[in-house]
C-alpha cells in the first residue's frame, strides 16, 4: 500500500504524460546536443571558427554585399582583412592553377564596370611590390598586357630584351646606315667612313679614279660627291648594287677645270 507522497508523484507523472524514465532520456539527449555542438560546426557550411583550421568545401562561399563608396577610413569594401602587427600580413592566397587555359588564377580582381580593377599602395615604402617567377630569366614574363598605351611614371631598365645602352647603339647603326659617307684624301686614302667596310676605299688605277664600296643596298639612295678645296673642277659617281644585295659599290671619278682625269680629295655621301 502507497502512502500519501507516492500516490502524489504518480498522480503528478500521468498528469503530465511522461514517466521519470522519459523525463531521464530528454534530459540526457539535452547534455549530448550541448556536448557535440562544437564538433558539428567543424563541418563545412557552418560556421567560420576563428583560429583554426575550416572544413574543407566543394562548394564557393559567397560574400554579397551593397555598399556605396566611402572616403572615411572603413566602408566601401565588402570585406576587409587587416593585420595589425608590425610584420605585415594582411591576407595570403594559395592555390594549385596549371598552366591550362582552362585553370583559373590564384587571384582575380574583375571590375564589370568602366573603374579600375585593382590598386595597389605602398605608404612609405620603396619598393612597391615584387613578382617573382621560378628561377626568373628571359623566359618568364612579368605579365602580360594587350593595351599599348603610355605607362605613366614607368621606367624600364630593358624593352625587347636590350639594355638602354644597346637600343642607343642600335639606333645611332640604324641612323648611320640611312646617311653613309665617305671622306676621301687625293691619294685615295680613306679619312672618315660611315657605313664602308674595312678596306672599303681604293684608288684602282689612274688619275682620278676611286672605289669606295657601301653596306647593303643603296638604290633607294640619292648619292652625291662634292670635290675638296677651292679649285674648280668636275666629280662624277656611279653605284652598282652586287649580286647578293649586300653591298653597293661606288665608282667615283674626279677632273680638273678642264675635263681632264685628276686626283681630287672628295666627300661622298648616300641619302637614304
Amino acid at each position: 500500500m502507497m502512502d500519501e507522497s507516492a500516490q502524489s508523484h504518480q498522480s503528478d507523472a500521468r498528469r503530465s504524460g511522461r514517466s521519470p524514465r522519459t523525463r531521464s532520456v530528454l534530459a540526457a539527449t539535452v547534455v549530448l546536443v550541448v556536448a557535440i555542438s562544437p564538433f558539428a560546426v567543424a563541418r563545412t557550411g557552418d560556421l567560420l571558427r576563428e583560429g583554426k583550421r575550416n572544413g574543407t568545401t566543394t562548394k564557393e562561399t559567397e560574400i554579397i554585399s551593397r555598399i556605396a563608396a566611402s572616403n572615411g577610413a572603413k566602408g566601401g569594401y565588402s570585406t576587409r582583412q587587416s593585420n595589425l602587427s608590425l610584420t605585415g600580413g594582411g591576407a595570403i592566397y594559395g592555390c594549385r592553377s596549371s598552366a591550362a587555359s582552362s585553370s583559373d588564377p590564384c587571384l582575380r580582381a574583375s571590375n564589370l564596370s568602366n573603374g579600375r580593377a585593382f590598386e595597389f599602395n605602398a605608404s612609405n615604402g620603396l619598393i612597391g611590390g615584387v613578382i617573382t617567377l621560378g628561377s626568373g630569366g628571359d623566359t618568364k614574363k612579368p605579365f602580360t598586357t594587350n593595351a599599348t598605351g603610355i605607362a605613366t611614371g614607368l621606367n624600364a631598365d630593358r624593352v625587347d630584351s636590350k639594355s638602354a645602352t644597346e637600343l642607343t647603339s642600335d639606333a645611332v647603326t640604324a641612323v648611320q646606315a640611312l646617311n653613309p659617307l665617305a671622306q676621301v684624301s687625293p691619294a685615295g686614302a680613306a679619312v672618315q667612313t660611315r657605313g664602308v667596310p674595312t678596306g672599303g676605299v681604293t684608288d684602282p688605277a689612274g688619275p682620278g679614279t676611286y672605289s669606295v664600296i657601301f653596306n647593303g643596298d643603296l638604290t633607294t639612295c640619292a648619292l652625291s660627291a662634292t670635290l675638296i678645296g677651292t679649285a674648280a673642277g668636275e666629280v662624277t659617281v656611279t653605284p652598282t648594287v652586287a649580286a647578293d644585295k649586300k653591298t653597293t659599290a661606288v665608282d667615283v671619278r674626279t677632273f680638273s677645270s678642264v675635263g681632264a682625269p685628276f686626283d681630287r680629295g672628295f666627300h661622298l655621301a648616300g641619302n637614304c
